[in-house]
């Protein structure tokens, strides 16, 4: 079931939001050759205790998951696609990293990832990059009322696969709202005009992820949580929450 939201509790999801968007800049900061990603995970823990939020990641433990999750910010680094679990990993010269962050904040929730580069840049990796962001844009221009959520996937998958890259399947966005997962979901591919209708009052969550060697395997790590591509290449992976407004897309976790 889809929950439509007013626009006063958009207005508060976009609080929430803004919480994700400072704890993001605040991680990309701090990111740096020698830094551990433990260390990442405890910049983001002090923005949501600066803003009285607390964490949807933290102890969230999903079906597939064998145990909870141990950290309020995923940190995915270079073949790992998402949910990589923080370790005492410090940062390497030209390491790939995603980092997927959420927080609730007068009972809301605002979820987005971002994606880039520690130290010199390789330039496969600059493309796969600008690709997630140019994916996550074309998903965020079709999140209209009257279109549907398969022009949202569509709109994705299209550039992603122009690009050469591949998509990891079963894993996209989500309705967002009082939990962190609602529906309905929205995959990363999909054909146009199809699925549910957009209507005022929606609020979703869209994440392009991307694997840079244009294979679609994937595996979990030993540890259950972390996705890993198959082929060893490296993976990106954007993020937004977006409320669907008869005014066009609003983006609540604008950074």
């Amino acid at each position: 079931m889809v929950e439509l939201k007013t626009d006063t509790s958009i207005d508060a999801m976009h609080e929430a939001g803004q919480v994700v968007g400072r704890a993001l800049t605040a991680v990309r900061e701090a990111a740096a050759v020698g830094v551990s990603l433990l260390e990442l995970d405890e910049v983001a823990h002090q923005v949501l205790r600066d803003a009285g939020a607390r964490s949807p990641f933290l102890g969230y433990r999903p079906s597939f998951a064998p145990t909870p999750f141990p950290a309020v910010l995923c940190a995915s680094v270079n073949n790992a696609i998402v949910h990589g679990i923080p370790t005492g990993y410090r940062l390497r010269d030209g390491d790939l990293v995603s980092m997927d962050f959420g927080a609730e904040l007068g009972g809301w929730v605002g979820d987005s990832a971002i994606s880039f580069i520690v130290g010199r840049p390789r330039a496969a990796d600059v493309r796969l990059l600008e690709t997630a962001d140019r994916a996550l844009a074309a998903g965020i221009a079709a999140a209209v009322v009257g279109n549907r959520v398969g022009d949202i996937a569509h709109a994705v998958g299209t550039v992603c696969r122009a690009a050469g890259y591949g998509i990891p399947d079963g894993f996209g966005g989500h309705g967002v709202g009082r939990r962190m997962h609602e529906d309905p979901p929205v995959p990363n591919e999909g054909r146009p005009g199809r699925g549910m209708p957009l209507r005022h009052g929606m609020v979703l969550a869209i994440e392009p992820m991307l694997i840079g060697g244009g294979t679609d395997g994937y595996h979990a790590a030993p540890d259950g949580w972390t996705l890993c591509t198959d082929d060893g290449s490296r993976a990106a992976h954007a993020e937004h929450t977006v409320a669907i407004t008869d005014s066009g897309p609003r983006i609540l976790t604008a950074r």
